[in-house]
């Protein structure tokens, strides 16, 4: 009996090495920051573009100045939540046992998709097709809230059993890279130019 308890144990322990040894394995792909960050940068000028086209229509260069400083409170309202979101879903991973890490992340993933949805919602009233100013044609854009939340959600729960596999000073690097300068959104003012 012995030793078929003693084989159950060192087969799970290589296991355990093994899968934690992975290099870039699924569970510790975080690549949808930056598919995130891609998404709703290419917002802007796709507004911008259709308030342009107002203000052409209209002769009224206004719409475009007053529609910028609109979208940028909007943008900035995004930005600063999705700085924070990248940091509270790192800190639910570092700082709390699994359970609690997604109780924690659920919480957070469900803060920021309100706020895409609240985004999302400004930037397709104002071009929906003979919206504002009855300006033809539907800007199309590659960004749903839901779908984009629900990705990042799996990606972080994934990087959490991830992260469970790894030494503290893996896991502070491996987490740390969600808080780099690429996962970071392009200002708007160099945005909207």
């Amino acid at each position: 009996m012995k030793r078929y308890n003693l084989l159950i144990v060192l087969l799970l322990l290589i296991f355990n090495v093994t899968t934690a040894q992975k290099k870039k394995s699924p569970a510790a792909d975080l690549s949808i920051l930056k598919d995130t960050k891609s998404k709703i940068e290419a917002t802007v000028p796709l507004v911008i573009q259709h308030l342009q086209a107002i203000a052409t229509k209209e002769g009224d260069n206004n719409i475009v100045i007053n529609g910028k400083t609109a979208l940028g409170k909007e943008y900035g309202i995004l930005e600063s939540e999705w700085f924070l979101y990248r940091n509270n879903m790192k800190n639910c991973i570092m700082n709390n046992s699994s359970k609690k890490a997604k109780k924690c992340m659920e919480y957070h993933t469900q803060y920021l998709r309100n706020t895409f949805i609240n985004y999302a919602n400004y930037i397709f009233n104002l071009t929906r097709k003979n919206g504002y100013l009855g300006v033809e044609g539907d800007t199309k854009f590659d960004f749903k809230p839901a779908e984009i939340a629900t990705k990042l959600n799996e990606a972080y729960f994934n990087a959490n059993d991830a992260a469970g596999r790894m030494k503290a000073d893996q896991k502070r690097e491996f987490l740390g890279t969600t808080m780099s300068d690429d996962n970071k959104l392009t200002p708007y003012t160099q945005l909207a130019q």
